[in-house]
C-alpha cells in the first residue's frame, strides 16, 4: 500500500494578478475566514509587503478586523451612553451634546470612517457656530466614545488626536462683596434670602440646597449636613441622588452671624414635617429653577451686579472669603465639597474643629465689614 502523502501546510495568504494588471492579496483571518485585502496594489512587491505586515499584526495580536468598525456611530454612541451608568444630569448633558453637536456630523457615518482630518474639520466648523467651552465638551465626549471603540477593537486607533482640544479655558468668574451679598439676600425676599447666604458662606451648590431637609440643619453647632443633591433637569423634573462627588457629602459649619437667618427660616419657611424640605415655594412645592431664576435676575439688578453674575458665582465669593479668613486650600476644598487627586493635598487635613475655625473667621470678617459700612452710613447721615 502506497504511503500517505503528508498534508500540505496551509499558506497564510496568496498574491495574484487581476485582469486589470493590479495585484490582489487574500489571507486567512484569525476566525478562520478567507479575507481579501481592502485595496489592490500596483506591483507584486507592494502586495507581498502588505501581506507580510498583516501576518505580523495577527501574530502579535495587533490585527483589527477591517469589518468590525462598520457600525453606525449614532447606534454605538447611544448604546455607549446607556451603558455608562451616568447620573441624570450627566446623561442629559451627553444626550444634548450628541443631539446638537455630534450627530449632525457623524450620525450616518460608521466608526471606521471617522478620521483625524474629519474630526479636525468638524471641530473648526463647530468653533465657528458655537462657544469654545461647548466645543471642548463635545470633543471630550467624542474622544471618550471613540476610545471605547478602540478598546472594543472596532477601530485600530482613536481619531481624536488634537492636542488641547478638550481643555476649557473658562474666564475668571466674578465675586460679590459682603455688601452685595446682603443686597442680593434682601432683594430675593425673606423666603429665599437664606439660599443666598448658604450659597456665599456655605458655599453650597443650588442642587445641594434643593435636597436639604430639616434634620440636615443644626443650630448648636450651627451647621448643615449635605448628604444628597437634587438637580433639576431641563424637563423640570428634580432627580434626588448622590452629590456631585464623594467630597460633596460633608458637614458645613456656618458663621455665627447666620444663626438668626437659619432659625427664622426653620420657624417660618421650611416644610413643617419632621423630614420636610428646607426650601419650598409659596405653595409648598420644591422650588423651580425657572421661578427662582426670575427672582434672581431681578435681585441681581437691584444689587448692582453684572448681568453675567450667576448663583454659582456666590461659591467663588465663599472661596475668596475663606482664603482671606486664613483657610488653607484643603480647608476651602472640604468646605466647598470639591475633590482633587493632587498628591500634595493627601498630606493636608481639615477636620470639624478646623472647619469651625474657618466659619469663625468668616463671621469676624463679615461683621467687621458690616460694622464699617454702618458707621460710614451713620457718619454720612450726621454730617
Amino acid at each position: 500500500m502506497a504511503a500517505r502523502k503528508p498534508q500540505r501546510r496551509r499558506e497564510f495568504g496568496t498574491v495574484r494578478q487581476l485582469p486589470s494588471g493590479r495585484w490582489q492579496t487574500r489571507y486567512w483571518a484569525p476566525d478562520g475566514s478567507r479575507r481579501t485585502a481592502p485595496e489592490t496594489f500596483e506591483t507584486r512587491t507592494e502586495a507581498q509587503t502588505w501581506l507580510t505586515l498583516t501576518q505580523a499584526d495577527i501574530e502579535r495580536k495587533h490585527w483589527v478586523d477591517p469589518d468590525a468598525g462598520s457600525i453606525n456611530f449614532e447606534t454605538y454612541a447611544m448604546k455607549w451612553v446607556e451603558e455608562r451608568g451616568l447620573s441624570a444630569t450627566t446623561e442629559e448633558l451627553y444626550r444634548r451634546l450628541l443631539r446638537l453637536h455630534l450627530l449632525p456630523a457623524f450620525a450616518s457615518v460608521n466608526l471606521d470612517d471617522i478620521t483625524p482630518p474629519g474630526v479636525r474639520t468638524w471641530r473648526v466648523e463647530r468653533l465657528g457656530t458655537t462657544g469654545a467651552t461647548t466645543v471642548a465638551k463635545s470633543y471630550r465626549l467624542l474622544k471618550a466614545i471613540m476610545e471605547t471603540a478602540a478598546d472594543d477593537e472596532l477601530i485600530r486607533r482613536n481619531p481624536c488626536r488634537i492636542r488641547g482640544a478638550g481643555s476649557e479655558k473658562a474666564r475668571e468668574r466674578p465675586t460679590a462683596t459682603v455688601e452685595q451679598v446682603d443686597a442680593l439676600a434682601d432683594a430675593m425676599g425673606p423666603r429665599w434670602r437664606l439660599m443666598v447666604y448658604l450659597g456665599a458662606y456655605g458655599p453650597m451648590r443650588p442642587e445641594e440646597q434643593a435636597a436639604l431637609r430639616r434634620p440636615d440643619v443644626t443650630l448648636e453647632p450651627l451647621a448643615v449636613k449635605i448628604r444628597d443633591a437634587a438637580p433639576e433637569l431641563t424637563t423640570g423634573r428634580r432627580v434626588e441622588g448622590d452629590t456631585k462627588s464623594a467630597a460633596g457629602r460633608r458637614t458645613v459649619f456656618l458663621p455665627a452671624f447666620l444663626y438668626i437667618e437659619v432659625k427664622r427660616h426653620l420657624d417660618w419657611y421650611a416644610k413643617k414635617e419632621p423630614d420636610g424640605l428646607l426650601f419650598i415655594g409659596e405653595r409648598g412645592a420644591p422650588f423651580r429653577r425657572s421661578t427662582f431664576g426670575r427672582k434672581w435676575r431681578r435681585a441681581r439688578t437691584k444689587a448692582g451686579l453684572p448681568e453675567g453674575f450667576r448663583f454659582y458665582d456666590l461659591r467663588h465669593t465663599g472661596h475668596t472669603l475663606s482664603t482671606q479668613s486664613g483657610a488653607t486650600l484643603k480647608d476651602t476644598m472640604v468646605r466647598a465639597g470639591q475633590s482633587s487627586e493632587k498628591a500634595a493635598l493627601i498630606y493636608q487635613h481639615s477636620d470639624d474643629e478646623r472647619q469651625q475655625e474657618v466659619a469663625g473667621g468668616i463671621d469676624l470678617r463679615v461683621r467687621a465689614v458690616r460694622r464699617a459700612t454702618s458707621q460710614a452710613s451713620s457718619a454720612a447721615w450726621e454730617g
